[in-house]
C-alpha cells in the first residue's frame, strides 16, 4: 500500500519495547542488592555479557550515573549512617538502598526498605526519574554501615 506522496504505508508504527521485542536479541537486565553473594553477581554477569558503548539503553546510562552519586554521597557519610533514596513526585516516600537494577531500555529498579522496615521495591520508567539521596540511621547500630556504590559499580560483567 502507497500513501499518495509514494511511501510505503505497510510498515507499522511500534513502540521502543515492542521494537526491542522484535529483536532476537532480549532486552539486557541488571539487578544487584547489597546481600548478593558472588555468585549471584557471576550469575548475572554471565547472563549479561560484555555491552558495546553504543549498545546502551537509556536504562544503563541513568543506572551508571546513579551509581556515581550514590558512590560519591556515601563518601561524606559517616558511620552511623546509610544511604536512602527519596522519589521526588510520588508517594514512594524514603527507601533506604540494598539494591538497584535496570531493564533495557527505559526502566530503572530500586529495592530497599520503607521507614518502617518493610521491604520495598519501586519499579520506574527513566523518564520519570527524579531522586533525593539522603542520609538515614543504620537499621542496626552495632553493624557497620553498608555501602552499596561499590557493589553497584561492580559491573556484572567485571565479575
Amino acid at each position: 500500500m502507497e500513501s499518495k506522496s509514494g511511501t510505503d504505508l505497510t510498515r507499522a508504527i511500534s513502540t521502543v519495547a515492542e521494537a526491542h521485542e522484535r529483536d532476537p536479541v532480549l532486552p539486557r537486565r541488571c539487578d544487584v542488592h547489597a546481600d548478593s553473594d558472588a555468585a549471584a553477581v557471576q550469575q548475572v554477569a554471565s547472563d549479561l555479557g560484555a555491552v558495546d558503548i553504543a549498545d546502551k539503553s537509556p536504562a544503563e546510562w541513568a543506572y551508571e550515573r546513579l551509581v556515581i552519586y550514590i558512590q560519591e554521597f556515601e563518601a561524606g557519610l559517616d558511620e552511623a549512617h546509610e544511604v536512602a533514596m527519596g522519589f521526588a513526585g510520588s508517594e514512594a516516600g524514603v527507601l533506604q538502598i540494598e539494591g538497584m537494577g535496570f531493564f533495557d531500555p527505559d526502566i530503572l529498579t530500586f529495592h530497599g526498605r520503607d521507614a518502617d522496615g518493610v521491604p520495598t521495591q519501586l519499579i520506574q520508567h527513566v523518564s520519570q526519574l527524579s531522586v533525593i539521596l539522603q542520609a538515614m540511621p543504620k537499621a542496626a547500630p552495632e553493624q557497620a554501615p553498608k555501602r552499596i556504590g561499590f557493589l553497584l559499580a561492580r559491573r556484572p560483567e567485571q565479575g
